[in-house]
């Protein structure tokens, strides 16, 4: 029983201690904290266009990579105007100033463009909804994904190009978001990919010119 009673009298002796060399954590007090594991907030840092060694122009501070843009900077849209990144419709896909989308793609619609378009489409969309954009791709005939749109649906054949822009960009459903994957321009190119997907799946000999009908006849 004495040796019990020693051993907790040494255990509160020692804890007593402990709390007064060490302190309460959250204490205020003026004198630097006795750390076991030192806390992230005091660590090794360089300051703002201080030499330092580590790299080869020997400054702290270095410019940003090529291509980096600001959020709050000025950027010149294809259309000619400037926005700030965010509002920029080529970037969000939304008219500047709303929360509407814009009804056409903003990049200039061309071969070069289209054929962009089908290469990324083959890599990032048709594992899910297939070559031909019907949703039967590789997911859903293995079962790993058995309910996919069919992007030949009148609803999303009626969806604006901005509003395609922003599923492909942020996801939806269990569509998870290709921002992240997909340069502006590529995303852009897909769904000028899409249009013409969809027109070759969807259109009639009504949409040709007079002279087109005539040739075909």
């Amino acid at each position: 029983m004495r040796y019990f009673l020693s051993v907790i009298i040494v255990l509160l002796v020692l804890s007593v201690a402990l709390f007064a060399i060490v302190g309460f954590r959250g204490r205020i007090t003026h004198l630097p904290p006795i750390e076991i594991f030192s806390d992230m907030n005091r660590q090794p840092k360089l300051r703002p266009q201080q030499p330092d060694s580590f790299f080869a122009n020997g400054v702290s501070s270095q410019l940003p990579p090529p291509g980096t843009i600001a959020r709050s900077d000025p950027v010149q849209a294809v259309d000619g105007a400037v926005y700030s990144f965010e509002n920029s419709p080529v970037n969000s896909g939304r008219i500047t100033g709303s929360t509407n989308f814009v009804e056409l793609n903003p990049l200039p619609i061309n071969g070069v463009l289209l054929a962009r378009g089908h290469e990324r489409f083959d890599i990032y969309c048709s594992p899910c909804h297939g070559r031909l954009g019907d949703g039967n791709g590789i997911t859903k005939s293995i079962g790993d994904m058995p309910a996919v749109a069919n992007l030949h649906d009148p609803r999303i054949v009626a969806l604006t190009d901005g509003e395609i822009f922003n599923t492909i960009t942020h996801g939806k459903n269990t569509m998870g978001a290709y921002g992240p994957l997909i340069p502006t321009e590529d995303r852009w190119a897909i769904v000028a990919y899409l249009r013409a997907l969809q027109l070759s799946w969807l259109g009639t000999t009504n949409d040709l010119s007079a002279d087109q009908q005539a040739a075909l006849k």
